[in-house]
């Protein structure tokens, strides 16, 4: 290494390799480069990162992080290494101009191709999060979200070319990076199943055949719709913490896309049902489509920006939530976490009783807080057995609308993860509904409205959703509880029953 030469374009991960001491030079150097002294994002980010997109991640000056490299080895290896300074890449700052102008040329109309050139020439090395970056400061801008999600398709197209040269990351099976790409892999081949059926519904399509592909086609539905577990984690567990990270526009304009394929599938799948062969075959293809390119946004884009910014401990609350959810077409490996990470993972769960497992014994002082209500007295462990055996799911936000509980009983209409905790409600809506939810709490809170009331069939289930101001002795707004409810043997029920017949 001491006769070679630092440019922009030196790989972090073969400069560390080489001088190991540089890794908590850095971290002190800058407090952005402090995820240097993660293992994990040192193989990842590390390997694929250049000396110049180092600098950019960090707001430097990339000649000045090359100097003060240079000293350090000097100083600690005794290695005088020189540096090149001609054709550096643009700053960070020119960077992120170039992106926010290409994307606002092409909603203005600008030929596509022609930007993608303009891209090539003008930007190198770009960073997997810069695009995701980028969209956020358009959003902040002004640019309304549903602009930014209308043409997403098309600035994957502009940037997949040089996001494609980034190799995916290397994650240990279990890592929640490494299942959401196995379960990425998994979809693929099922969408390459389908569209080989499609292909063989003729042009048109026609009703004869699609009755003849029924039976291979229905499993397939079943199983591609378990997309729908995949996007749920994402929303739930991955998304507040992007949030908290400052990259909320990107994690909405994603959900968005999410509810088109989930909607393309569940119309594709109605279609079979009814035999409406043309109409099937247009639904099926875009929500395929649409879920092969999320698939390489995910992986182009959100998974390498989202190991650039979480932390190990923030990845091993992701992992913790995983389970609630549930995983689609895969089983979660099991060599992430590491040992002292599984059990920081084990003394940090909380006491937590389902109404489908036994209670686990309280700690000990636990059982002896009370908690005095205005009717009577319970423990803790009582009143999560309570809040879990009620036939109805509950959540609760506070008066600043941040999600503070909700309820685990047997089969959850709704999955929710601890993610959610500490969330602003509205990040917990897709972004469609968001003006509902708004609508709803600006009620509440003038004192115009104590109820909201939605109901909906769900998967041959007819659900109650309902929305309840929670005020105090005073009147004051002090939150809102949703209520959600399976009515559908309710709503059967005639006659009457007045002895008792077990079932």
């Amino acid at each position: 290494m001491a006769s070679m030469n630092l440019t922009p374009k030196t790989k972090l991960f073969a400069l560390l390799r080489e001088y190991p001491f540089l890794v908590d030079f850095l971290a002190e150097l800058n407090p952005k480069y402090e995820g240097l002294r993660n293992p994990v994002l040192r193989n990842t980010l590390g390997r694929t990162a250049s000396l110049g997109k180092i600098a950019a991640l960090g707001g430097l000056d990339v000649g000045e992080l090359l100097s003060a490299i240079q000293a350090e080895i000097a100083r600690q290896a005794g290695d005088e290494l020189s540096f090149e300074t001609e054709g550096l890449p643009l700053t960070r700052e020119q960077r992120r101009a170039v992106l926010k102008d290409i994307i606002a040329d092409l909603h203005a109309g600008a030929d596509a191709d022609m930007l993608k050139q303009r891209f090539a020439e003008l930007i190198e090395d770009v960073g997997a999060g810069e695009v995701a970056e980028m969209e956020q400061e358009l959003i902040d801008a002004g640019m309304p979200q549903s602009e930014i999600t209308r043409l997403c398709d098309v600035h994957l197209e502009i940037f997949r070319d040089s996001l494609a040269d980034q190799p995916l990351p290397e994650m240990p099976a279990g890592h929640p990076v490494h299942t959401f790409m196995a379960e990425n892999a998994a979809l693929l081949k099922v969408a390459e199943q389908l569209r080989g059926l499609l292909e063989g519904l003729g042009d048109p399509p026609s009703g004869d055949s699609l009755t003849g592909r029924k039976a291979e086609l229905e499993p397939l539905l079943e199983m591609i719709a378990l997309v729908d577990l995949h996007y749920l984690r994402k929303e739930n567990q991955l998304f507040p913490f992007l949030e908290k990270h400052g990259v909320s526009g990107p994690p909405q304009v994603m959900w968005t896309i999410h509810d088109q394929v989930r909607a393309h599938l569940r119309q594709a799948r109605q279609a079979l049902s009814d035999s409406a062969a043309e109409y099937f075959a247009a639904e099926l293809s875009e929500g395929l489509r649409k879920l092969v390119d999320m698939v390489d946004k995910e992986q182009m884009v959100l998974l390498p920006m989202a190991l650039e910014r979480l932390s190990e401990e923030e990845w091993l609350q992701v992992w913790r939530g995983e389970e609630h959810i549930g995983f689609a077409l895969i089983e979660r490996g099991t060599d992430w976490p590491p040992p002292e990470l599984a059990q920081q993972a084990a003394v940090a769960e909380p006491v937590r009783s389902s109404a489908q497992t036994a209670p686990p014994a309280e700690p000990a002082g636990f059982a002896s807080v009370l908690l005095n209500f205005q009717t009577g007295v319970l423990t803790p462990e009582q009143a999560n057995l309570l809040f879990n055996h009620l036939p109805v799911e509950i959540s609760f936000t506070d008066e600043n609308h941040i999600v503070r509980y909700f309820s685990e009983g047997r089969e959850r209409i709704f999955p929710r993860s601890p993610g959610v905790i500490g969330r602003s409600v509205e990040k917990c809506h897709p972004p469609r509904s968001v003006h509902m939810v708004r609508e709803i709490l600006s009620a509440f809170e003038r004192g115009e409205r104590d109820v909201a009331e939605f109901w909906l069939e769900l998967s041959g289930r007819f659900i109650h959703i309902r929305y309840f101001a929670v005020r105090d002795a005073a009147g004051r707004f002090r939150g809102t509880m949703e209520v959600v409810q399976d009515v559908t043997a309710i709503r059967a029920l005639e006659g009457q029953r007045k002895l008792l017949e077990w079932e």
